[in-house]
C-alpha cells in the first residue's frame, strides 16, 4: 500500500471510502467460513489506510500551525502520546529524522514475559534479559519497594487486562507498556529494551502517563 505522504488527502479519503463501502457490502452478504477470513483481510486494509489518512490529517493540522496539545485533546491522549505517535523528532546529535521502526518483533511477548517473571518472583529468569546496567541497580531490595509502593496505590495485583500491550519507538529504545490490572485501578508496566534487545528499563507507572 503506498505511504500516505505520496498521494493527496483528497485521493487517500476516496480511497478509503471505496474500501470500507466494500468491507460493508461483503457485511451484509452471506458468509461461509472462508469469507469471515476475507472480512478480516478487508478490515485490515481499511484500518491500514485510516491510519495513512489520520496521520496525513495530523501533518496537515502540525503545517497550519496547531499545536501537539490541540490535537492530542481532540484525540482523547496527552499532547505527548500524539507528538510519539505522529510526530517527527530530529535526532540532535545528527541532524537527521530519527528511525522510529519497530525492529525488534517479538517485543511485546518477550516485556509481557519479564512483567510476569518480576510480579511473581522469577528474579533469576528476569535478571537473564537485563542490561549490565539495569542487572546491578535492580536489587531485590529495589524490587520489593517498587511492588510496595505500586501495592500502596492500587493495592494487590489482580490480573492482566486483555488489551494488547503498545510498542514504540522512542529514540536509541523499543517501548513496550503492558497493561496491569490491581484491585483499585489500573497500571502500566513500562519495559525500555536497548539495540542490544537487553532491558534497559523497567517501570510500573500510572496508565495516563505518557
Amino acid at each position: 500500500m503506498a505511504d500516505a505522504s505520496s498521494k493527496s488527502l483528497a485521493s487517500l479519503g476516496a480511497l478509503l471510502a471505496e474500501r470500507a463501502s466494500a468491507l460493508a457490502g461483503a457485511m451484509g452478504s452471506p458468509l461461509n467460513a472462508p469469507g469471515y477470513l476475507d472480512l478480516v483481510r478487508r478490515s485490515r486494509d481499511v484500518d491500514e489506510l485510516a491510519e495513512q489518512v489520520l496521520r496525513l490529517c495530523v501533518q496537515q493540522c502540525r503545517d497550519a500551525g496547531h499545536t501537539w496539545q490541540e490535537i492530542g485533546d481532540l484525540l482523547g491522549v496527552t499532547r505527548q502520546a500524539a507528538f510519539q505517535r505522529f510526530g517527527k523528532p530530529i535526532d540532535p546529535r545528527t541532524g537527521e529524522p530519527m528511525d522510529k521502526t519497530v525492529r525488534m518483533t517479538d517485543a511485546a511477548e518477550r516485556a509481557t514475559t519479564i512483567v510476569r517473571d518480576v510480579l511473581e518472583n522469577r528474579m533469576d529468569e528476569a535478571r537473564r534479559s537485563f542490561n549490565s546496567q539495569v542487572l546491578e541497580a535492580f536489587t531485590d531490595e529495589v524490587r520489593g519497594n517498587g511492588l510496595a509502593t505500586v501495592a500502596g496505590l492500587v493495592g494487590a495485583f489482580e490480573s492482566y487486562p486483555d488489551t494488547a500491550p503498545f510498542v514504540r519507538r522512542i529514540g536509541d529504545h523499543t517501548v513496550v507498556d503492558v497493561p496491569l490490572r490491581y484491585e483499585a485501578g489500573d497500571m502500566k508496566a513500562r519495559v525500555a529494551f536497548d539495540d542490544d534487545e537487553k532491558v534497559a528499563g523497567l517501570f510500573i507507572l500510572p496508565p495516563e502517563a505518557p
